[in-house]
C-alpha cells in the first residue's frame, strides 16, 4: 500500500485553521514563492514555484501563509502512526507519503487487502483532518502510481490479473525514477505508456536505462524489486542545506554569510548522524532562477564546517558576479563515510585537529541547550546588518507560522512541544 497526503502543506493549514477550508491557500510565503497550494487554488491555474506576485495575479482572492514546518512534521508523524496501527511495516517515504507491507493481514481483520487499505486511508482523513489517496498493488512502483490516480481522496487497487489494463492508461513521464531527459529518449524509441515499456524484452531494458532499467521493468511488471524498509532512516547518501531570501542581494558579503550559513547547518545534521564528508558542492542561483555551482574534493573527511570555510570562500569567488542579483545559496556535504575518530595527515598539526573537534562538539553542546545557530561563525552577523532588507523581508513575510507567534507557557520561540495548535473561533 501507499498512502499519500494531498496538497500535504494546505492540506495541514486548513486542518488547523478550519475557516480556510473550500477557499484557495498556498504556503511559501516565507520564500516569496508557492511551495504547497490546496486543491482550490490549483484549480485556478495556480503551480508550484511561482512567484507569489503571480499567484495574486492569477486568484486575487488566494490567501498566502508562511510555511510552518514544525506542524506539517507534527502530522506527518501522527499519520504514520496511524498506519502503523494497522502493520507494523511501514516506510516513511517523504513528510506526507509512506509504504505499508500488509500481506497476512486479511484473517486479522476478517476483509480484504482492497478494504484494509481503504479502512487506512478513511482512518487518516477522520482523524486529521486532511485529505488522503492511497494505492494498493504488487510492487512498490505499482502501488505509488495507483495511489496518484484518483486524486483527492481516491483509492485504486492494481490486482495482478489488470496490471497490463492500468498501465496502457499511464505515460512513462508518470512512473517514478524517469525523469524528462529519460522520457525524451523513451519517446525517441517508440515508448509512450507504461505498458509500451513492460511490453520491451528485458535485454532491451537494460541496454537502454542500465540497472534502474531493469528494476522498473520489473516493477511495473508485479515482480517486487524495491522491499519495504520499516527501519528509521538513520543515514544519508549526502546532506543538502539551501537558502532562499528575500529580496535578492548582489552584496557580496551578505551572499558569502548566507553560504556560510548553509554550511554550519549541514555540518550540524552530519555530525547528529555521526558523518562526516570528503567533497563540497556550493551553487547560486540567480533572480531569474539560472542556477551555478562548483565543487570541491578535500584532501580528507571532515566533520567541521570552521575547517573549510577559506575552501568555501575560494569557490564561491570562481562563481560569484558582482553585477548579478541572487536569490539562493545552497551546499551539498556528498561522499560521506561513517565517522570512527580523528584521522591525522601526514602534514597536519594534530593539536590543531583536536582542537576543532573538540570545538564543533562544543558548539554543538550549546546549540543543543540553547537553540540552533546560538554559537555561529561571525559571518552571521551580516545577515541582520542591512535594516532596509530585514524590513524588506518582514513586510513580505507578514508573519510568522501561527504556532511561532502563539507559544505555550513554558515554550520558547526555538523549543517547543510537539503540538499542533489548532485555531477555533467561536
Amino acid at each position: 500500500m501507499h498512502l499519500d497526503g494531498d496538497a500535504f502543506f494546505a492540506s495541514c493549514e486548513q486542518a488547523v485553521h478550519p475557516e480556510l477550508k473550500g477557499k484557495p491557500v498556498i504556503t511559501g510565503m516565507e520564500r516569496n514563492i508557492v511551495a504547497s497550494m490546496s486543491y482550490e487554488a490549483k484549480a485556478t491555474g495556480i503551480k508550484r514555484a511561482l512567484p507569489l506576485w503571480e499567484a495574486v495575479k492569477i486568484c486575487p482572492s488566494v490567501i498566502c501563509l508562511p510555511s510552518d514546518y514544525e506542524t506539517y512534521s507534527l502530522i506527518s508523524k501522527r499519520m504514520f502512526s496511524i498506519m502503523r496501527r494497522y502493520t507494523p511495516t511501514v516506510e516513511e517515504y517523504s513528510i506526507d507519503e509512506a509504504f505499508a507491507e500488509l500481506s497476512g493481514l486479511r484473517r486479522l481483520y476478517r476483509t480484504g487487502y482492497p478494504n484494509i487499505a481503504e479502512r487506512i486511508r478513511k482512518h487518516v482523513e477522520r482523524e486529521l483532518d486532511i485529505p488522503a489517496s492511497a494505492g494498493l498493488s504488487l510492487t512498490k512502483t505499482l502501488a505509488k502510481l495507483a495511489s496518484k490516480y484518483k486524486k483527492p481522496h481516491g483509492f485504486t487497487a492494481i490486482p495482478g490479473y489488470s496490471i497490463h489494463l492500468f498501465l496502457k492508461n499511464i505515460s512513462v513521464d508518470k512512473v517514478t525514477g524517469i525523469g524528462p531527459n529519460t522520457t525524451a529518449l523513451l519517446n525517441k524509441k517508440g515508448v509512450f505508456t507504461a505498458l509500451d515499456y513492460v511490453s520491451k524484452t528485458k535485454v532491451w531494458a537494460k541496454s537502454t536505462l542500465g540497472k534502474i532499467g531493469v528494476e522498473l521493468w520489473h516493477e511495473l511488471r508485479g515482480e517486487m524489486v524495491y522491499a519495504i524498509n520499516p527501519k528509521e532512516k538513520s543515514t544519508y547518501a549526502s546532506i543538502s542545506k539551501t537558502k532562499t531570501f528575500t529580496p535578492p542581494s548582489g552584496d557580496y558579503a551578505y551572499v558569502k554569510a548566507q553560504l556560510f550559513r548553509n554550511a554550519e547547518s549541514g555540518f550540524i545534521k552530519l555530525r547528529r548522524y555521526h558523518l562526516r564528508t570528503a567533497r563540497l558542492i556550493i551553487q547560486l542561483r540567480e533572480q531569474d532562477f539560472k542556477t551555478y555551482g562548483i565543487e570541491s574534493d578535500l584532501s580528507r573527511p571532515i566533520t567541521s564546517a570552521i575547517e573549510i570555510f577559506d575552501i568555501l570562500e575560494r569557490m564561491l569567488r570562481s562563481i560569484y558576479q558582482a553585477s548579478v542579483q541572487y536569490r539562493q545559496t545552497g551546499i551539498v556535504l556528498a561522499q560521506l563515510e561513517e565517522d570512527k575518530g580523528l584521522q591525522f595527515e601526514l602534514f597536519e598539526s594534530p593539536a590543531r585537529m583536536i582542537r576543532m573537534h573538540r570545538l564543533a562538539e562544543s558548539i554543538d553542546k550549546i546549540n543543543t541547550r540553547h537553540g540552533k545557530h546560538t554559537v555561529h561563525s561571525g559571518m552571521g552577523l551580516y545577515l541582520g546588518r542591512d535594516s532596509r532588507k530585514n524590513e524588506m523581508q518582514r513586510e513580505i513575510r507578514n508573519t510568522l507560522p501561527q504556532r511561532k507567534n502563539e507559544l505555550l507557557r513554558g515554550e520558547t520561540f526555538r523549543q517547543r512541544l510537539g503540538i499542533p495548535v489548532v485555531k477555533i473561533k467561536v
